[in-house]
């Protein structure tokens, strides 16, 4: 049985979010992005930083998901992207059925 995942992601910007969206949805890399606002407490260049991003979450298949990273990765503003990706242990057939036809390319 094909594997759904859930590639994630974070960016500064509305925009910048906005264009990776919907850059992998017109691609049929990913069947939605959920794009939520966060509070990031990370450190960098040696300092603590406290950031408003944005988390985007790809629907994805496991087909499509080395070219949807590979999208993220050319595509992000950030020096070193966040990039992970969660195998989603669970989904009702409908929904699974739907992400995998829109990832089909």
């Amino acid at each position: 049985m094909a594997k759904l995942l859930a590639v994630c992601t974070t960016v500064a910007e509305e925009a910048d979010a906005r264009r990776l969206a919907d850059a992998a949805v017109e691609r049929r890399l990913a069947a939605c992005v959920h794009i939520e606002m966060i509070a990031s407490v990370y450190r960098w260049q040696g300092a603590v930083q406290h950031e408003a991003e944005r988390r985007l979450t790809f629907k994805t298949s496991e087909a499509a998901a080395p070219a949807l990273r590979a999208l993220i990765l050319e595509l992000h503003p950030y020096d070193l992207p966040a990039l992970w990706t969660l195998q989603v242990a669970e989904a009702s057939n409908a929904y699974r059925d739907w992400v995998l036809r829109e990832t089909a390319g």
